[in-house]
């Protein structure tokens, strides 16, 4: 059966829908578990400048995180875990 392309777009549509909602065969939802970067930050006593400059992470970035408008990608959140474990290690690996 021929669809136009008026029915195909609106099956396709659908199929986003249902991705988006979880309700699609083979959908998976990834979460990615990242530290809390305010939490982090304070505990290490650095303003966001010095979070920033010290683990090279950009300005915009990281306020980003804290107010909630973006969240770490997976590379991201394992950076931030290192970072939560080993704090100066990672400041003197990325200093050199």
């Amino acid at each position: 059966m021929n669809m136009t392309f008026g029915e195909d777009l609106i099956a396709s549509l659908g199929e986003a829908l249902d991705h988006a909602s979880g309700t699609a065969p083979g959908a998976r939802e990834h979460l990615v578990e990242a530290p809390d970067v305010r939490f982090l930050r304070e505990q290490l006593n650095m303003s966001q400048q010095e979070f920033s400059r010290a683990y090279k992470i950009p300005l915009p970035t990281l306020k980003g995180w804290e107010q909630g408008r973006r969240r770490p990608d997976a590379t991201a959140a394992a950076f931030l875990k290192v970072i939560a474990r080993l704090p100066k290690k990672t400041r003197d690996a990325l200093a050199s």
